[in-house]
């Protein structure tokens, strides 16, 4: 398959392959790419709880939390790129900081504003906050899907916010039409 500098898969999911059991950080990863252009790629992994609640987190950078429905919800590790910054992704855009719309299904929030909505019970009811991000510089995202190290499909907002995370994987392979256990670790090319 050749990728070119118009290929875009915002909006999408990637799928760690096998071969990636190599690196831990991304094994067995669910990824929504929330930008995609010249400059490279921004993404967050959706199915990767941390052992943090929402109501620790509050605590932990004392912001009072009011809605105590979301306190058990986890925290996820959205990737090894400054895993000391929090990000909020949600289905309704609003008047934030720092709002990234990624698509008609979902939006990226960086600024502390949203967690303070959330905190109080306002919109968006449907959120999943992470410490860090996946990143790729400009042609390395397109480099990895040559080698067979991702799959795509187009992202589901029920996977992301309707399933627990342990099955969003599975969910996500499935609309490819495909089991996780019946992948190789290697892949040929055509």
């Amino acid at each position: 398959m050749s990728l070119t500098a118009t290929t875009n898969f915002t909006g999408h999911f990637l799928i760690a392959m096998p071969s990636m059991d190599g690196d831990p950080t991304f094994t067995r990863a669910l990824i929504l790419v929330c930008e995609h252009n010249e400059h490279g790629a921004l993404g967050i992994m959706v199915n990767r709880p941390l052992d943090l609640t929402l109501g620790g987190l509050f605590e932990r950078i004392d912001l009072p939390l009011e809605n105590n429905d979301i306190a058990a919800q986890p925290v996820y590790f959205g990737g090894p790129v400054q895993t000391d910054r929090g990000f909020v992704l949600h289905r309704e855009p609003g008047n934030w900081h720092s709002t990234m719309t990624v698509n008609d299904h979902f939006c990226l929030t960086s600024s502390r504003d949203i967690l303070l909505t959330v905190g109080q019970g306002e919109p968006p009811a449907e959120v999943i906050v992470s410490l860090g991000y996946a990143g790729w510089a400009a042609g390395q995202l397109e480099y990895e899907l040559g080698r067979n190290s991702w799959l795509t499909v187009p992202a589901s907002p029920a996977i992301v916010f309707e399933l627990p995370p342990e099955d969003r994987l599975a969910a996500a392979m499935q609309q490819l039409g495909i089991d996780f256990a019946n992948l190789s670790d290697t892949a040929g090319h055509a």
